[in-house]
């Protein structure tokens, strides 16, 4: 069972994909659409929950950086 922290950080992150997603794929912009995907997919893969948060924190970063 994964921790609270853990289970906060993949809904957050997910959501925030989600967003970044649907924001790319209105805007026609390939780089928010495949980082959202990321963002909603990797928790699943990354066991402890700081990193998740640190993952996250940067993939959500790179969003920030690659939108056009």
């Amino acid at each position: 069972m994964p921790s609270p922290a853990a289970l906060f950080a993949s809904l957050l992150f997910g959501l925030i994909g989600f967003a970044a997603f649907r924001y790319g794929k209105k805007h026609a912009v390939i780089m928010p659409m495949v980082l959202g995907i990321v963002l909603m997919v990797f928790p699943y893969f990354v066991p402890e929950a700081w990193m998740i948060w640190v993952v996250g924190a940067v993939l959500t970063a790179a969003i920030w950086f690659f939108r056009e």
